[in-house]
Protein backbone atom coordinates (compact mmCIF):
# COMPACT_ATOMS: atom_id res chain seq x y z
CA UNK A 1 0.00 0.00 0.00
CA UNK A 2 1.07 3.28 -0.76
CA UNK A 3 2.70 5.10 2.53
CA UNK A 4 1.40 8.64 1.62
CA UNK A 5 -2.23 7.21 0.93
CA UNK A 6 -2.26 6.75 4.59
CA UNK A 7 -1.64 9.54 5.80
CA UNK A 8 -4.47 11.47 7.09
CA UNK A 9 -3.92 15.57 6.66
CA UNK A 10 -3.92 17.28 9.81
CA UNK A 11 -5.99 20.21 7.96
CA UNK A 12 -8.89 18.03 7.52
CA UNK A 13 -8.89 15.75 11.27
CA UNK A 14 -10.94 16.68 14.27
CA UNK A 15 -10.50 16.18 18.10
CA UNK A 16 -11.29 12.95 18.79
CA UNK A 17 -10.43 11.00 15.64
CA UNK A 18 -7.20 8.39 16.04
CA UNK A 19 -4.17 10.00 14.12
CA UNK A 20 -0.74 8.65 14.08
CA UNK A 21 1.85 10.07 16.32
CA UNK A 22 3.30 12.07 13.83
CA UNK A 23 -0.33 13.12 12.88
CA UNK A 24 -0.32 14.06 16.73
CA UNK A 25 2.62 16.37 16.51
CA UNK A 26 1.50 17.98 13.37
CA UNK A 27 -1.75 18.98 14.47
CA UNK A 28 -0.53 19.84 18.44
CA UNK A 29 2.00 22.79 16.49
CA UNK A 30 -1.12 23.88 14.94
CA UNK A 31 -3.77 24.33 17.79
CA UNK A 32 -1.01 25.55 19.84
CA UNK A 33 -0.95 28.45 17.12
CA UNK A 34 2.64 27.20 15.85
CA UNK A 35 3.51 28.20 12.23
CA UNK A 36 7.32 27.72 11.91
CA UNK A 37 9.13 25.02 12.40
CA UNK A 38 13.51 25.06 12.00
CA UNK A 39 14.92 21.54 11.87
CA UNK A 40 17.58 19.23 10.53
CA UNK A 41 15.79 15.67 9.02
CA UNK A 42 17.05 12.18 10.56
CA UNK A 43 16.39 8.80 10.12
CA UNK A 44 14.20 9.31 13.83
CA UNK A 45 11.85 11.56 12.76
CA UNK A 46 11.12 10.81 9.19
CA UNK A 47 7.72 9.85 10.20
CA UNK A 48 7.04 13.41 11.15
CA UNK A 49 9.15 14.79 8.82
CA UNK A 50 6.13 12.57 5.78
CA UNK A 51 3.32 14.18 7.89
CA UNK A 52 4.77 17.66 7.98
CA UNK A 53 5.03 17.41 3.76
CA UNK A 54 1.38 16.44 4.16
CA UNK A 55 0.31 19.64 5.57
CA UNK A 56 -0.04 23.27 3.63
CA UNK A 57 0.33 25.51 6.52
CA UNK A 58 3.16 24.78 8.46
CA UNK A 59 6.61 25.90 7.12
CA UNK A 60 9.94 24.01 7.92
CA UNK A 61 12.86 26.51 7.62
CA UNK A 62 15.67 23.57 6.52
CA UNK A 63 19.19 24.05 8.47
CA UNK A 64 22.68 22.86 8.09
CA UNK A 65 23.11 21.79 12.38
CA UNK A 66 21.26 21.39 15.05
CA UNK A 67 22.53 23.99 16.73
CA UNK A 68 21.37 26.70 14.10
CA UNK A 69 18.37 25.25 14.35
CA UNK A 70 17.41 26.13 18.01
CA UNK A 71 18.95 29.70 17.50
CA UNK A 72 16.87 30.16 14.98
CA UNK A 73 13.84 29.22 17.08
CA UNK A 74 15.20 31.34 19.52
CA UNK A 75 15.59 34.43 17.71
CA UNK A 76 12.34 33.56 16.37
CA UNK A 77 10.91 33.70 20.35
CA UNK A 78 12.74 36.64 20.85
CA UNK A 79 11.56 38.69 18.23
CA UNK A 80 7.70 37.52 17.74
CA UNK A 81 7.00 37.00 21.49
CA UNK A 82 5.55 33.45 20.58
CA UNK A 83 7.73 30.02 21.24
CA UNK A 84 10.28 28.66 18.94
CA UNK A 85 10.07 25.25 17.67
CA UNK A 86 12.68 22.93 16.62
CA UNK A 87 12.67 19.05 15.39
CA UNK A 88 15.71 17.26 14.84
CA UNK A 89 16.59 13.53 15.17
CA UNK A 90 18.17 10.89 17.50
CA UNK A 91 21.65 10.36 18.96
CA UNK A 92 23.70 13.44 17.28
CA UNK A 93 21.24 15.44 16.07
CA UNK A 94 19.68 15.68 20.13
CA UNK A 95 23.31 16.42 21.24
CA UNK A 96 24.10 18.86 18.78
CA UNK A 97 21.18 20.92 19.98
CA UNK A 98 22.56 21.25 23.88
CA UNK A 99 24.33 24.47 23.28
CA UNK A 100 20.97 25.97 22.00
CA UNK A 101 19.12 24.57 24.92
CA UNK A 102 21.76 25.64 27.51
CA UNK A 103 21.39 29.29 25.79
CA UNK A 104 17.49 29.33 26.24
CA UNK A 105 17.50 28.32 29.47
CA UNK A 106 19.72 31.03 30.80
CA UNK A 107 18.31 33.99 28.49
CA UNK A 108 14.95 32.36 29.62
CA UNK A 109 13.45 32.08 26.09
CA UNK A 110 10.86 29.82 25.36
CA UNK A 111 11.41 27.05 22.86
CA UNK A 112 9.65 23.62 21.85
CA UNK A 113 12.25 21.18 20.40
CA UNK A 114 10.75 17.71 19.43
CA UNK A 115 13.65 15.37 19.00
CA UNK A 116 13.44 11.58 17.92
CA UNK A 117 14.77 8.77 19.65
CA UNK A 118 14.94 5.15 18.79
CA UNK A 119 12.04 2.57 18.79
CA UNK A 120 11.23 2.15 22.53
CA UNK A 121 12.54 -1.63 22.39
CA UNK A 122 15.48 -0.77 21.02
CA UNK A 123 16.26 2.20 24.28
CA UNK A 124 19.21 1.05 26.47
CA UNK A 125 20.71 -1.16 24.08
CA UNK A 126 23.25 1.23 21.94
CA UNK A 127 21.34 1.08 19.04
CA UNK A 128 22.34 3.59 16.37
CA UNK A 129 21.89 6.85 16.56
CA UNK A 130 20.67 6.17 20.84
CA UNK A 131 21.18 8.62 23.67
CA UNK A 132 19.83 9.36 26.64
CA UNK A 133 18.52 12.88 25.64
CA UNK A 134 16.32 13.00 28.49
CA UNK A 135 19.68 12.45 30.60
CA UNK A 136 21.47 14.58 28.38
CA UNK A 137 19.44 17.65 28.44
CA UNK A 138 18.04 17.65 32.18
CA UNK A 139 20.15 19.93 33.15
CA UNK A 140 19.73 22.62 30.16
CA UNK A 141 15.81 22.73 29.96
CA UNK A 142 12.86 23.74 32.17
CA UNK A 143 11.49 20.09 31.72
CA UNK A 144 11.73 17.38 28.87
CA UNK A 145 10.06 14.03 28.50
CA UNK A 146 10.22 10.86 26.55
CA UNK A 147 6.59 9.23 25.37
CA UNK A 148 6.94 6.08 25.11
CA UNK A 149 3.08 5.88 24.81
CA UNK A 150 1.30 7.30 21.67
CA UNK A 151 -1.54 7.79 23.84
CA UNK A 152 0.17 10.32 26.28
CA UNK A 153 1.73 12.08 23.62
CA UNK A 154 -1.00 15.01 22.80
CA UNK A 155 -1.02 15.62 26.69
CA UNK A 156 2.92 16.17 26.47
CA UNK A 157 2.96 18.12 23.80
CA UNK A 158 0.11 21.04 24.96
CA UNK A 159 2.14 20.47 28.50
CA UNK A 160 5.53 21.38 26.46
CA UNK A 161 3.87 24.33 25.64
CA UNK A 162 2.51 25.68 28.97
CA UNK A 163 5.69 24.94 30.35
CA UNK A 164 7.70 26.59 28.16
CA UNK A 165 5.58 29.72 27.56
CA UNK A 166 4.02 30.42 31.38
CA UNK A 167 6.05 31.58 34.71
CA UNK A 168 9.95 32.02 33.44
CA UNK A 169 9.70 31.00 30.04
CA UNK A 170 12.72 28.73 28.87
CA UNK A 171 13.41 25.76 26.36
CA UNK A 172 11.51 22.44 27.12
CA UNK A 173 12.56 18.91 25.07
CA UNK A 174 9.77 16.46 23.94
CA UNK A 175 11.41 12.89 23.14
CA UNK A 176 9.57 11.14 20.55
CA UNK A 177 10.34 7.37 19.82
CA UNK A 178 10.03 6.37 16.20
CA UNK A 179 8.08 3.64 16.95
CA UNK A 180 5.57 5.75 18.74
CA UNK A 181 5.29 8.26 15.61
CA UNK A 182 3.83 5.61 13.85
CA UNK A 183 1.54 3.86 16.68
CA UNK A 184 -2.25 5.74 16.91
CA UNK A 185 -4.32 7.25 19.46
CA UNK A 186 -7.33 9.63 19.72
CA UNK A 187 -6.04 13.27 19.48
CA UNK A 188 -6.85 15.46 22.82
CA UNK A 189 -7.15 19.57 21.75
CA UNK A 190 -5.45 22.29 24.47
CA UNK A 191 -8.79 22.82 25.56
CA UNK A 192 -8.59 19.62 27.34
CA UNK A 193 -5.16 20.10 29.05
CA UNK A 194 -4.01 21.69 32.44
CA UNK A 195 -1.16 21.01 34.42
CA UNK A 196 -1.81 19.20 37.38
CA UNK A 197 1.14 20.60 39.42
CA UNK A 198 2.58 23.78 37.42
CA UNK A 199 1.22 26.22 39.01
CA UNK A 200 3.36 29.83 38.43
CA UNK A 201 2.32 32.69 40.25
CA UNK A 202 1.13 35.70 38.53
CA UNK A 203 -0.51 38.23 40.45
CA UNK A 204 1.47 39.88 43.02
CA UNK A 205 0.43 40.00 47.08
CA UNK A 206 -0.77 43.83 46.88
CA UNK A 207 0.49 44.48 50.73
CA UNK A 208 3.79 43.64 49.58
CA UNK A 209 3.09 46.59 46.87
CA UNK A 210 1.95 49.10 48.80
CA UNK A 211 4.88 48.48 51.01
CA UNK A 212 6.77 49.19 47.96
CA UNK A 213 5.60 51.97 46.81
CA UNK A 214 5.65 53.81 50.04
CA UNK A 215 9.42 52.59 50.39
CA UNK A 216 9.69 54.51 46.47
CA UNK A 217 7.72 57.22 47.75
CA UNK A 218 10.14 57.82 50.62
CA UNK A 219 13.15 57.47 48.92
CA UNK A 220 15.64 60.11 48.03
CA UNK A 221 18.55 58.01 45.87
CA UNK A 222 16.25 55.67 43.76
CA UNK A 223 16.75 54.02 40.61
CA UNK A 224 14.95 51.34 38.31
CA UNK A 225 17.22 48.32 37.47
CA UNK A 226 15.53 46.23 34.96
CA UNK A 227 16.10 43.18 32.84
CA UNK A 228 15.13 40.55 30.62
CA UNK A 229 11.62 39.76 32.58
CA UNK A 230 10.01 42.92 31.56
CA UNK A 231 10.24 42.21 27.87
CA UNK A 232 9.73 38.18 28.67
CA UNK A 233 6.35 39.68 30.46
CA UNK A 234 5.09 41.10 26.45
CA UNK A 235 4.27 44.49 25.08
CA UNK A 236 1.99 45.49 28.13
CA UNK A 237 5.16 45.22 30.56
CA UNK A 238 7.23 47.37 28.59
CA UNK A 239 4.13 50.25 28.50
CA UNK A 240 3.43 49.66 32.22
CA UNK A 241 6.84 50.40 32.78
CA UNK A 242 7.35 53.56 30.86
CA UNK A 243 4.11 54.66 32.66
CA UNK A 244 5.71 54.14 36.10
CA UNK A 245 8.60 55.68 35.84
CA UNK A 246 7.30 58.78 34.60
CA UNK A 247 4.67 58.96 36.88
CA UNK A 248 7.37 58.47 39.56
CA UNK A 249 10.38 60.68 37.67
CA UNK A 250 12.91 58.23 38.62
CA UNK A 251 16.10 57.63 37.14
CA UNK A 252 16.57 53.76 34.94
CA UNK A 253 18.93 51.53 33.70
CA UNK A 254 18.93 48.15 32.43
CA UNK A 255 20.51 44.58 31.87
CA UNK A 256 22.09 43.55 28.45
CA UNK A 257 18.79 41.34 28.10
CA UNK A 258 16.43 44.51 29.15
CA UNK A 259 17.36 46.75 26.07
CA UNK A 260 14.28 47.73 24.56
CA UNK A 261 11.86 47.59 27.21
CA UNK A 262 12.35 51.55 28.52
CA UNK A 263 13.16 54.04 25.09
CA UNK A 264 16.95 55.04 25.31
CA UNK A 265 16.76 58.41 23.93
CA UNK A 266 14.27 59.25 26.98
CA UNK A 267 16.45 61.66 29.15
CA UNK A 268 15.36 59.59 32.33
CA UNK A 269 17.73 56.83 30.94
CA UNK A 270 21.23 56.18 32.15
CA UNK A 271 22.22 53.44 29.83
CA UNK A 272 23.48 49.97 29.74
CA UNK A 273 24.20 48.53 33.97
CA UNK A 274 27.35 46.92 35.22
CA UNK A 275 30.95 46.15 34.13
CA UNK A 276 30.26 47.42 30.24
CA UNK A 277 28.09 49.69 31.55
CA UNK A 278 27.91 53.88 31.67
CA UNK A 279 29.52 55.85 34.56
CA UNK A 280 26.25 57.39 35.35
CA UNK A 281 24.08 54.03 35.72
CA UNK A 282 27.14 52.25 38.03
CA UNK A 283 27.63 55.22 40.21
CA UNK A 284 23.45 55.82 40.30
CA UNK A 285 23.69 51.87 41.03
CA UNK A 286 26.04 52.25 43.50
CA UNK A 287 24.92 55.31 45.36
CA UNK A 288 21.23 55.23 45.78
CA UNK A 289 19.19 54.29 48.74
CA UNK A 290 16.72 52.76 46.58
CA UNK A 291 17.34 49.83 43.83
CA UNK A 292 13.70 48.76 42.55
CA UNK A 293 15.27 45.92 40.44
CA UNK A 294 12.30 44.77 38.05
CA UNK A 295 12.61 41.79 35.72
CA UNK A 296 16.18 41.21 36.52
CA UNK A 297 18.70 38.61 38.41
CA UNK A 298 21.62 40.73 39.90
CA UNK A 299 23.93 39.09 37.40
CA UNK A 300 27.80 38.79 37.63
CA UNK A 301 28.26 41.06 35.24
CA UNK A 302 25.86 43.52 36.86
CA UNK A 303 27.07 43.10 40.41
CA UNK A 304 30.49 42.69 40.35
CA UNK A 305 31.96 41.81 43.93
CA UNK A 306 28.61 40.96 45.58
CA UNK A 307 29.37 42.26 49.00
CA UNK A 308 30.41 45.86 47.03
CA UNK A 309 27.40 45.93 45.21
CA UNK A 310 24.80 48.97 46.42
CA UNK A 311 25.93 48.71 49.67
CA UNK A 312 24.08 51.69 50.90
CA UNK A 313 20.40 50.93 49.51
CA UNK A 314 17.02 49.16 50.81
CA UNK A 315 16.20 46.45 47.81
CA UNK A 316 13.01 45.56 45.84
CA UNK A 317 13.32 42.82 43.61
CA UNK A 318 9.91 41.71 41.40
CA UNK A 319 10.48 38.22 39.60
CA UNK A 320 8.35 35.56 38.44
CA UNK A 321 10.63 33.18 39.09
CA UNK A 322 10.94 32.40 43.17
CA UNK A 323 14.48 30.52 42.88
CA UNK A 324 15.75 34.14 41.75
CA UNK A 325 14.99 35.41 45.09
CA UNK A 326 18.00 35.99 47.63
CA UNK A 327 19.95 33.74 45.23
CA UNK A 328 22.97 36.24 44.46
CA UNK A 329 22.21 39.50 46.17
CA UNK A 330 20.01 39.51 49.54
CA UNK A 331 16.87 41.75 49.16
CA UNK A 332 14.75 43.88 51.40
CA UNK A 333 11.37 43.22 49.84
CA UNK A 334 10.72 40.57 47.60
CA UNK A 335 7.82 40.57 44.30
CA UNK A 336 6.49 37.05 42.96
CA UNK A 337 4.81 38.21 40.22
CA UNK A 338 4.01 38.08 36.17
CA UNK A 339 6.23 41.62 35.59
CA UNK A 340 2.82 42.72 34.01
CA UNK A 341 0.76 42.45 36.66
CA UNK A 342 2.73 43.59 39.18
CA UNK A 343 3.64 46.53 37.30
CA UNK A 344 0.17 47.63 36.80
CA UNK A 345 -0.48 47.01 40.66
CA UNK A 346 2.38 49.22 41.08
CA UNK A 347 0.71 52.31 38.93
CA UNK A 348 -2.84 51.55 40.74
CA UNK A 349 -1.28 52.00 44.55
CA UNK A 350 0.30 55.20 43.03
CA UNK A 351 -2.22 56.91 42.14
CA UNK A 352 -4.87 55.25 44.77
CA UNK A 353 -2.88 56.66 47.19
CA UNK A 354 -1.64 59.78 45.27
CA UNK A 355 2.12 59.45 46.08
CA UNK A 356 4.82 61.32 44.91
CA UNK A 357 8.10 61.58 44.86
CA UNK A 358 10.28 62.95 47.60
CA UNK A 359 11.51 66.44 47.64
CA UNK A 360 15.34 64.89 47.16
CA UNK A 361 14.98 63.58 43.93
CA UNK A 362 16.07 67.24 42.72
CA UNK A 363 19.19 66.72 44.08
CA UNK A 364 19.56 63.01 43.22
CA UNK A 365 19.22 63.86 39.45
CA UNK A 366 21.63 67.00 39.36
CA UNK A 367 24.37 64.51 41.10
CA UNK A 368 22.92 62.25 37.75
CA UNK A 369 23.70 65.25 35.73
CA UNK A 370 27.66 65.57 37.18
CA UNK A 371 28.32 61.95 36.18
CA UNK A 372 26.25 61.65 32.82
CA UNK A 373 28.01 65.28 31.90
CA UNK A 374 31.58 62.92 31.62
CA UNK A 375 30.50 61.32 28.96
CA UNK A 376 31.71 58.01 29.70
CA UNK A 377 30.99 56.77 26.23
CA UNK A 378 32.73 58.94 24.06
CA UNK A 379 35.40 57.78 21.49
CA UNK A 380 38.09 59.88 19.60
CA UNK A 381 37.13 59.63 15.92
CA UNK A 382 39.57 58.93 12.66
CA UNK A 383 39.55 60.30 9.49
CA UNK A 384 41.49 57.03 8.42
CA UNK A 385 39.79 54.24 9.21
CA UNK A 386 35.91 53.31 10.18
CA UNK A 387 35.97 52.84 14.07
CA UNK A 388 33.16 50.40 15.24
CA UNK A 389 31.40 53.19 17.67
CA UNK A 390 31.30 54.98 14.68
CA UNK A 391 29.93 52.58 12.25
CA UNK A 392 27.34 51.85 14.74
CA UNK A 393 26.23 55.45 15.56
CA UNK A 394 25.80 56.10 11.76
CA UNK A 395 23.59 52.81 11.71
CA UNK A 396 21.30 53.77 14.25
CA UNK A 397 21.12 57.42 12.43
CA UNK A 398 20.40 55.90 9.18
CA UNK A 399 18.02 53.05 10.40
CA UNK A 400 16.13 55.22 13.37
CA UNK A 401 12.64 54.98 13.15
CA UNK A 402 11.87 52.33 10.68
CA UNK A 403 11.96 48.25 11.62
CA UNK A 404 14.98 46.73 12.30
CA UNK A 405 15.93 44.15 14.47
CA UNK A 406 19.83 43.52 15.60
CA UNK A 407 21.77 40.35 16.25
CA UNK A 408 25.44 40.14 17.44
CA UNK A 409 27.95 37.35 18.03
CA UNK A 410 29.70 37.56 21.10
CA UNK A 411 32.56 40.06 22.10
CA UNK A 412 33.53 42.93 22.23
CA UNK A 413 30.65 44.71 19.13
CA UNK A 414 28.33 42.60 21.29
CA UNK A 415 29.09 45.31 24.24
CA UNK A 416 29.87 48.25 21.17
CA UNK A 417 26.30 47.52 19.82
CA UNK A 418 24.82 47.18 23.27
CA UNK A 419 25.98 50.73 23.98
CA UNK A 420 25.93 52.26 21.25
CA UNK A 421 22.71 51.07 19.11
CA UNK A 422 19.26 52.83 20.62
CA UNK A 423 16.43 50.66 21.07
CA UNK A 424 13.61 52.26 21.53
CA UNK A 425 10.86 48.95 21.52
CA UNK A 426 11.01 45.67 22.90
CA UNK A 427 11.90 42.54 21.09
CA UNK A 428 14.20 44.11 18.59
CA UNK A 429 17.45 43.18 20.18
CA UNK A 430 18.81 39.55 19.99
CA UNK A 431 22.31 38.28 21.56
CA UNK A 432 23.16 35.83 23.33
CA UNK A 433 24.04 37.11 27.03
CA UNK A 434 24.07 34.36 29.87
CA UNK A 435 26.62 31.46 27.82
CA UNK A 436 27.58 34.23 25.87
CA UNK A 437 27.40 31.85 22.65
CA UNK A 438 29.57 32.00 19.51
CA UNK A 439 26.85 31.33 16.77
CA UNK A 440 23.82 32.49 17.83
CA UNK A 441 24.00 36.00 15.70
CA UNK A 442 23.91 33.81 12.48
CA UNK A 443 21.32 31.51 13.49
CA UNK A 444 18.92 34.14 15.39
CA UNK A 445 19.29 36.69 12.40
CA UNK A 446 18.41 33.86 9.43
CA UNK A 447 14.50 33.67 11.41
CA UNK A 448 12.87 36.83 10.62
CA UNK A 449 11.39 36.66 7.38
CA UNK A 450 10.91 40.22 5.46
CA UNK A 451 12.20 41.83 8.66
CA UNK A 452 15.63 44.36 8.08
CA UNK A 453 17.83 42.12 9.59
CA UNK A 454 21.37 43.53 10.76
CA UNK A 455 23.90 41.10 12.16
CA UNK A 456 26.71 42.65 13.99
CA UNK A 457 29.64 39.96 13.21
CA UNK A 458 32.40 39.69 15.28
CA UNK A 459 35.42 39.99 12.72
CA UNK A 460 34.02 43.34 10.99
CA UNK A 461 32.76 46.65 12.42
CA UNK A 462 29.02 46.43 10.80
CA UNK A 463 27.54 44.88 7.87
CA UNK A 464 23.84 45.08 7.14
CA UNK A 465 22.07 42.41 5.75
CA UNK A 466 19.45 42.17 2.59
CA UNK A 467 16.07 40.89 3.08
CA UNK A 468 17.62 37.40 1.56
CA UNK A 469 18.70 35.25 4.26
CA UNK A 470 22.13 35.48 5.00
CA UNK A 471 22.96 31.62 5.34
CA UNK A 472 21.82 28.92 2.93
CA UNK A 473 18.58 28.62 4.62
CA UNK A 474 15.49 26.86 2.75
CA UNK A 475 12.25 26.21 2.93
CA UNK A 476 11.22 22.44 2.92
CA UNK A 477 9.28 21.47 -0.04
CA UNK A 478 5.68 21.23 0.53
CA UNK A 479 4.55 19.33 -2.15
CA UNK A 480 2.43 16.25 -1.61
CA UNK A 481 4.30 14.15 -3.80
CA UNK A 482 7.63 12.01 -3.25
CA UNK A 483 7.97 13.15 0.59
CA UNK A 484 9.51 10.35 2.09
CA UNK A 485 11.92 9.94 -0.52
CA UNK A 486 12.88 13.71 -0.35
CA UNK A 487 13.54 13.32 3.64
CA UNK A 488 16.15 10.45 3.28
CA UNK A 489 18.07 12.29 0.66
CA UNK A 490 18.23 14.99 3.98
CA UNK A 491 18.50 11.97 6.18
CA UNK A 492 21.66 11.38 8.24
Amino acid sequence: MNKEASITHPENVAEGMELTGAEIVVRALKDQGVRHIFGYPGGAVLPIYDALFQDNELVHVLVRHEQGAVHAAEGYARSTGRPGVVLVTSGPGATNSVTGLTDALMDSVPLVVITGQVATHLIGNDAFQECDTVGITRPCTKHNWLVRDVKDLPRVLHEAFIIATTGRPGPVVVDIPKDVQFKKAKYVGPSHIRHKTYRPRLDPDMDVIRTAMRMMAAAKRPVFYTGGGIINSGPEASRLLRELVKLTGFPITSTLMGLGAYPASDPQWLGLIGMHGTYEANLCTNRCDLLIALGSRFDDRVTGRVDAFSPASKKIHLDIDPAQINKNIRVDLPIIADAARALRAMIKVWKEEKLAADPGLAAWWKQIAAWRAKNSLSFKNSTKLIKPQHAIDRLYALTRGREVYITTEVGQHQMWAAQRFKFEEPNHWMTSGGLGTMGYGLGSNCCMVGAIRIPIPRHCPISSSSRKPMARWEYAPRSRTSSTARSRRCSR
